[in-house]
């Protein structure tokens, strides 16, 4: 997070973006920390906080949007492309078309919490071409609304204060895999109640 604070605070808002569209991309670099990064340099007063917010949720969803739309444009042609046939393998295009039968709409929700299967889901849903570009982004915006706001304003929050923050960042961590916990919870509960009522009217 440091090297990450030390090009910010160098090259502002653009690094910020730019990080954070090659995290869209499938980068292995840590989204939650990139978006606590950028809110850390604006605590230390190299960036507006509310200006950095709006940067990191245009970051967050073009980089989002892209891998999408590189599915939905090119469709299974685009697993020709050796980068992307690593991280989509025919296996997991399986199990994620499974998945959106079952849940629907909400593996988009849900993905843009699961560092390192975001990229496979969003290609893969753009492969499918079931899925407008406008409902995707509705679903990851809203998702989005509720990651990135939490990230920024908590580093800005604890921008003098890093061992309080990282402390933070992981009881952060651990509330977010809790609530995507439950909500699996509850949509395997309304799924195989909606499958039990389907068989008793049949």
């Amino acid at each position: 997070m440091d090297i990450l604070v030390s090009i910010f605070s160098d090259y502002g808002y653009v690094a910020v973006f730019l990080i954070l569209l090659l995290c869209g991309f499938g980068l292995p670099i840590p989204e939650d920390i990139t978006l606590v990064a950028g809110g850390i340099i604006s605590g230390l007063g190299y960036a507006n906080v509310h200006t950095m917010f709006f940067v990191c949720m245009a970051g967050v969803l073009i980089g989002d949007g892209t891998m999408f739309m590189l599915g939905h444009i090119f469709g299974q042609r685009i697993l020709g492309f050796a980068p992307i046939r690593r991280i989509v393998t025919p296996q997991r295009f399986a199990q994620v078309q499974e998945k959106f039968v079952k849940y629907g709409n909400w593996v988009l929700f849900v993905a843009r919490f699961l560092p390192g299967l975001r990229s496979p889901i969003f290609i893969s849903a753009g492969m499918s071409r079931r899925i407008s570009i406008w409902r995707f982004l509705i679903m990851d915006g809203l998702a989005a609304c509720i990651s990135v706001p939490i990230w920024v304003y908590l580093g800005d929050y604890g921008a003098y204060n890093r061992g309080w923050l990282l402390h933070m960042i992981k009881r952060g961590q651990t509330g977010i895999y809790l609530l995507i916990a439950i909500g699996a919870c509850v949509l395997l509960f309304l799924y195989f109640r909606h499958k039990s009522k389907k068989k008793q009217q049949k």
